[in-house]
């Protein structure tokens, strides 16, 4: 076949464009749209009502199935009367949109006198449209001129005399992208604060900033956690949010209703949810309680309440409160100290001082009313490094937070009202205190004696039933020395069973984090009532963990039981449990080659001595990643035995017609015909070891193309015949492990030094794959 002349392939590729991107020879017309790289965003024209009387050029979500817009060109000159407009980069270097009689109706003025040949408009994964010369430098980017959204990596600027950043504005109407009298963005008067305007009217603000230059947003329930940053260009301040991978798709409004809103999409529901909104609660609004009044988020419903000092002006907060004793300045006044607090609004910026001389600045003014005061030496590359405020007149759009948040408010007071406060102090405190001490003596007191009588109650009760549960003949006549926890003691550990406390939860309950009396930290295992782990498991596991001691299984500190609750209390590990590591992209980081190799070791050293070198032999029948606990050196302890049983003398195998564990785990013997021995367990850490070396649980939907199982993966098929799983799944984690890291793994484990049985399986994969 002759090859193609010259021309012709100058031609095709000529022709030839990318989906995300715009060229002069390229515009965008109405039906087209461009899709960034990975299909996150599209760019288009289209009508919020569906119809053609008015048309936008925007950009919305690609991927979900609600149309979510997040940037709009002409939001305030749409396209009329059905006529076809057109998106176009000219030859200036700037994107103009026109309607079909040629009228321009949104354009970037870039004032380019010359275009540059190569010049495109580009849509980026992130959400930002940019128009980019030959050289990669981007000349103009749709997140300096944002509409009423915030993307992540999107920058807010803190002053609002910024020249290249504008605010958000929101749309008009739920079908309308006008702009409307909401706006959002840096403080006319200083460059610190962030506030929501109707008009020219503030309606929300949030506090001055403090100087932190990051804040997080955790939610354990799905591992989301966003940060906030706040960053130093040129010696001007901007926030920009960051989410961590693997979280859902988030962004940042302002409603046209002026609320801000933070909003993750929920796949589930197909919809999107808010989890922070201001201003939230109706005080929280600007102003709302008043002068010297303030928002007061401590409270179950937030109210408005007076600063310390004061009381109310009136019926209602319309007029805010007063002083009940004016100031007399000439050092006559004290400073009253209020934690947790929302800076006021109005503040004076006073820069470079310290502490003292902030104070100072406030107490020789005697029209100053309080001072805040901040150190933010990491917030700039300038050589300011304090951030004085102090307050002139009247305190306005304040407030109290409860959840550690805010700063210390210095508030300037009479020295008789100071003193009065005090001298209230003094005959309260030593009252409330007097009236918690006795209480806290008739409980204990309470306490010990019903301890006492339900120690004697259970000793008697469990030490029968305990040994009565077990396979073993050692243990047929012996007590187990635990300690009986009062139950009394473990609600206060636990703060009642707080949420705040709760570590985790699965089929058999929930663990909390407890601290008992002399500060001893502790893991306390709830079996839930509709736990399968009833009677016989608690029972079980009592006996077996107080028999065990080994560094590779967690440790057992008491039990306690009170009607029907049952709990176990274990040494507290503050690294939780390997999953919560393993399977989190945000997290897994920290499980380096040599950390998951020393953790597979420590789980290999716990099973053996459950299997040879305890003085019973334990079957564990539900080792997986979740019931391996990591201390604070990540050295892994195998735990929850509600389910383990004891082979006593020379039993090697048992049968059951009661199947426990989780599927996947169990090795094929045991799911289908109830078959348990070793090797069981063997199975089972065999599969564990595969998910520790690819990062990926068995049942993972997430695997490469064309591959079905975790262990078609792995690329060994298993065995045919019913053959001993303790080589096969040894085999098939170090053939993984070896494939990947065969230079660098080599020399961490030695052969011989698991067993007999696995180091034969350990080193024939080792001597075969790395030979490849």
């Amino acid at each position: 076949m002759s090859p193609l002349p010259v021309f012709v392939l100058l031609s095709l590729i000529c022709l030839c464009r990318s989906d995300d991107r715009l060229t002069p020879a390229k515009p965008l017309s109405a039906g087209d749209k461009l899709v960034s790289s990975n299909g996150v965003f599209a760019l288009g024209f289209f009508s919020p009502t569906n119809s053609t009387a008015a048309s936008y050029v925007g950009i919305w979500y690609n991927n979900i199935p609600k149309r979510t817009y997040v940037w709009i060109a002409n939001r305030n000159k749409p396209i009329t009367n059905g006529s076809p407009g057109k998106l176009v980069v000219t030859n200036n270097s700037d994107l103009v949109l026109s309607d079909s009689q040629g009228r321009a109706l949104w354009t970037t003025m870039n004032n380019f006198t010359t275009g540059a040949t190569g010049t495109s408009a580009v849509l980026l994964d992130s959400g930002n449209f940019v128009i980019r010369l030959p050289n990669s430098t981007d000349i103009w980017q749709s997140f300096h001129y944002p509409t009423d959204t915030i993307l992540p990596d999107m920058q807010l600027p803190l002053s609002a005399d910024d020249d290249l950043y504008t605010r958000l504005v929101a749309w008009r109407g739920p079908d309308d992208p006008a702009t409307s009298d909401y706006s959002m963005g840096g403080d006319y008067s200083s460059d610190l604060q962030v506030v929501i305007w109707n008009g020219t009217t503030p309606y929300w603000r949030r506090a001055a900033w403090d100087g932190a230059l990051v804040t997080a947003l955790y939610q354990s329930s799905t591992g989301f956690i966003m940060t906030q940053t706040t960053v130093d260009i040129g010696g001007k301040f901007y926030l920009t949010f960051t989410v961590s991978n693997g979280s859902p798709i988030t962004r940042m409004i302002l409603h046209y209703t002026g609320m801000f809103q933070f909003l993750a999409w929920n796949s589930t529901s197909s919809s999107w949810k808010a989890f922070i909104e201001r201003p939230n609660p109706i005080c929280d609004r600007y102003a709302y309680c008043g002068p010297f009044g303030f928002c007061d988020f401590t409270e179950t419903a937030p109210k408005c309440n007076c600063l310390s000092g004061f009381e109310p002006d009136g019926v209602n907060f319309s007029r805010g409160c007063r002083r009940k004793e004016e100031l007399t300045c000439g050092g006559g006044d004290s400073f009253s100290t209020l934690s947790g607090m929302k800076t006021p609004d109005k503040f004076v910026y006073v820069r470079n001082r310290s502490f003292d001389q902030c104070e100072a600045e406030c107490r020789n003014n005697c029209s100053c009313t309080a001072y805040a005061f901040s150190n933010v030496k990491n917030g700039s590359t300038s050589s300011d490094q304090a951030r004085c405020l102090i307050w002139l007149g009247k305190l306005v759009d304040t407030g109290k937070f409860r959840d550690g948040s805010g700063e210390n408010l210095y508030l300037r007071l009479a020295s008789s009202t100071v003193d009065k406060e005090s001298n209230v102090l003094k005959i309260v405190l030593p009252v409330i205190a007097g009236i918690l001490i006795l209480t806290c003596i008739s409980l204990v007191w309470i306490c010990k004696s019903r301890g006492k009588r339900r120690i004697k109650e259970n000793k008697n009760k469990y030490t029968g039933q305990l040994s009565k549960y077990s396979k073993s003949d050692e243990l047929e006549n012996e007590s187990i020395e635990l300690p009986y926890i009062c139950f009394e003691d473990v609600v206060t550990a636990t703060d009642n069973f707080s949420d705040c406390n709760l570590l985790g939860k699965g089929g058999f309950g929930k663990v909390y984090k407890g601290r008992l009396e002399g500060g001893n930290e502790v893991a306390v295992k709830r079996l839930s009532k509709s736990s399968g782990q009833g009677a016989d498991e608690f029972r079980n596991e009592v006996v077996l963990i107080a028999k065990l001691q080994h560094r590779n299984l967690v440790r057992l500190l008491g039990y306690c039981t009170h009607e029907d609750e049952k709990l176990l209390l274990y040494e507290y590990l503050p690294n939780k449990s390997l999953d919560a590591f393993l399977f989190d992209t945000t997290r897994n980081f920290v499980l380096d080659w040599p950390t998951r190799f020393k953790v597979i070791k420590g789980i290999a050293r716990g099973l053996l001595y459950l299997h040879q070198d305890s003085r019973l032999k334990i079957i564990h029948r539900d080792l997986k990643a979740s019931n391996v606990l990591l201390d604070a050196e990540m050295n892994p302890k195998i735990s929850d035995f509600g389910m383990a049983r004891i082979f006593g003398g020379n039993e090697q195998q048992a049968n059951t017609i009661r199947v426990v564990g989780t599927y996947g785990y169990m090795s094929p013997e045991y799911a289908m015909e109830g078959s348990f021995s070793v090797k069981s367990d063997t199975y089972s850490f065999g599969v564990l070891m595969l998910e520790i070396v690819s990062g990926l649980k068995i049942s993972s939907t997430q695997l490469i193309m064309d591959f079905p199982s975790l262990i078609a993966y792995a690329g060994v098929s298993p065995p045919l015949t019913r053959q001993s799983k303790t080589d096969y799944f040894i085999g098939l984690g170090m053939e993984l492990m070896e494939r990947w890291k065969c230079k660098r793994i080599s020399g961490l484990v030695h052969c011989g030094e698991l067993s007999t049985s696995w180091s034969s399986a350990l080193c024939s994969v080792r001597s075969v794959v790395c030979s490849r």
